[in-house]
C-alpha cells in the first residue's frame, strides 16, 4: 500500500518535471505563459464575473495542456528514420495545429469577455497608471523569458545537459 502512494506521489513529481522541462526549453510555452498572466490580469481589471473567471482558466489551462502535448509529440517523433519521416512531420504539424487551434478559440473567448467590459477595463487602468506603467515595462522581461532565455544552452552544455569535450 505504501509504494502505492509513493508512486502516486512520484507521478506528480514526473509531471512537474515535465512543465518544468517545457518552461526552460518551449519558447511557445513560455509565450503561453506570459500571455496567460496578461490575460489574468486583464480580468481582474476588466472585474469578470467567477463564471467568466472560470472561462479564463479553463481557456489558459488548454492552451498550456495542447503545447505540452505538442511539445511531447515533437520530442518523441524527433529524428524518425526515412521510412517514417512523413508520418512524423504530420503528426508534429497535426499537434502544432491543434494549439493553433484552440488558441484561437480561447482567442474569440476572450474577445466575447472582454470587449463588452474595455470601458471598465481602461477606467481602472486610469485610476491605477502605476498598474499600466508596470504592464508596459513587464514587456521586456516578458520579451527576454520567452526569446532569450534557454536553460539548456548555456555556456559548455549541450541540449541534454551534459558537458561538451
Amino acid at each position: 500500500m505504501r509504494s502505492e502512494i509513493k508512486r502516486f506521489g512520484y507521478g506528480f513529481v514526473y509531471a512537474w518535471n515535465g512543465i518544468r522541462a517545457a518552461a526552460q526549453e518551449e519558447r511557445n510555452f513560455r509565450f503561453h505563459l506570459c500571455a496567460a498572466c496578461y490575460a489574468l490580469l486583464a480580468s481582474w481589471l476588466a472585474e469578470l464575473a467567477a463564471a467568466e473567471w472560470c472561462l479564463i482558466v479553463l481557456c489558459i489551462a488548454a492552451v498550456l495542456a495542447l503545447e505540452l502535448v505538442n511539445s511531447a509529440v515533437e520530442r518523441a517523433v524527433d529524428k524518425p528514420d526515412t521510412t517514417h519521416w512523413w508520418s512524423a512531420g504530420a503528426a508534429k504539424d497535426m499537434a502544432a495545429g491543434a494549439v493553433l487551434v484552440m488558441a484561437a478559440g480561447c482567442l474569440t473567448v476572450g474577445l466575447c469577455l472582454f470587449l463588452p467590459r474595455l470601458p471598465v477595463l481602461w477606467q481602472n487602468l486610469l485610476q491605477r497608471p502605476w498598474l499600466a506603467v508596470l504592464c508596459a515595462v513587464a514587456l521586456l522581461p516578458a520579451y527576454l523569458f520567452i526569446f532569450r532565455y534557454h536553460k539548456s544552452e548555456q555556456k559548455g552544455e549541450t541540449p541534454n545537459g551534459k558537458n561538451d569535450p
